[in-house]
């Protein structure tokens, strides 16, 4: 089983890298993947040493699967070409999410749409993921009317960049900035380029992704997203408006028994979730629910995840997983 992991020295492919190790993948050979400016660059692997090589030599190489976090612009053009040569690719970034020829896929969600014929897989966006995980029981069972979603995405969802802009900040130094002003000690409402409908993307992608996700676009989804200085995860106020009536001690138990979601919620202990206790960890955090006193059918959650694990790393890495079990 070769796999290749194309994007291995950023962010998101340092985390795809630790989640590898950690997790039981059959891999044989794992061929680490950069632009031409890495190449040779070495980075520990489980004990080993391993070089980065470039793309045309992994193309070369005929890897099983190649894991994707370059950015759109490297998936557009080089999925196809491993895709060419038989190889299923999962991709990171925004560049196949939206094309209705690709699958968009949360495994525990949407796991079984795939089939031995889906050469190009598209990973979600962050934000949807770990909303999704937390709506899709619910949507099952009481069917989604309506979405009003408040997002506080960490820093580490713009990158390397921004990370090191709120380090300065905090230190009191000039340096790089990845946003229009500071982030210490702020909050921007703005997470990346504004649209014509005056929305930005990612607020944009919450809509379309979820509508794909969850093979519904009868719902009405409204979101904000805001950038916080924050490093372990993103967290989310959702309002949820069903058209079916519900208990909430039946909303409870069905997210308590949704795989890879943990409820934290009982406001006697001041137990909630928070992005300081989910970084580094795989699951969705779920807590503050509690009925919408305005509305019989509407429901307040507040839901956190580690970004880079289940909102980017992890969720590729468990495609990779449900592959290799199902047709590889």
């Amino acid at each position: 089983m070769k796999i290749a992991l194309v994007g291995a020295t950023g962010m998101v492919g340092n985390v795809m890298l630790e989640v590898l190790a950690e997790r039981n993948l059959p891999i044989t050979e794992l061929l680490l993947v950069a632009s031409e400016r890495s190449v040779g660059k070495e980075i520990p692997f489980k004990g080993k040493t391993l070089k980065v090589i470039g793309l045309e030599t992994a193309v070369a190489a005929k890897p099983a699967i190649a894991l994707f976090s370059a950015g759109g612009d490297t998936s557009l053009e080089w999925a196809p070409k491993f895709a060419a040569i038989g190889t299923v690719v999962i991709d990171n970034s925004s560049a196949w999410r939206m094309d209705p020829s690709k699958k968009l896929i949360v495994p525990e969600i949407n796991g079984n749409e795939l089939t031995s014929k889906d050469k190009i897989i598209a990973n979600p966006n962050c934000s949807t993921i770990q909303m999704v995980m937390a709506l899709a029981p619910l949507h099952k069972a009481y069917k989604i009317k309506r979405l009003v979603i408040s997002t506080y995405q960490s820093i580490t969802g713009t990158g390397v960049k921004a990370v090191e802009q709120l380090n300065n900040e905090t230190q009191g130094k000039k340096g790089v900035m990845a946003y229009p002003y500071p982030i210490h000690k702020n909050a921007i409402p703005h997470c990346d380029v504004f649209l014509e409908n005056d929305y930005t993307k990612e607020e944009m992608k919450l809509v379309h992704e979820t509508h794909k996700i969850l093979g519904d676009d009868t719902m009405g989804i409204t979101a904000t997203a805001i950038r916080i200085p924050v490093v372990g995860g993103h967290s989310e106020a959702v309002n949820i408006e069903f058209e079916n009536p519900f208990e909430i001690s039946d909303i409870r138990k069905l997210l308590h028994n949704t795989p890879g979601v943990v409820v934290q919620d009982n406001p006697e202990t001041n137990t909630y979730p928070m992005p300081i206790y989910a970084e580094g960890k795989d699951d969705v955090f779920i807590g503050r629910i509690r009925r919408d006193t305005s509305h019989p059918n509407a429901v307040n959650l507040w839901i956190v995840a580690d970004n880079l694990r289940k909102g980017a790393a992890t969720n590729t890495v468990q495609i990779a997983e449900y592959l290799i079990a199902n047709f590889l």
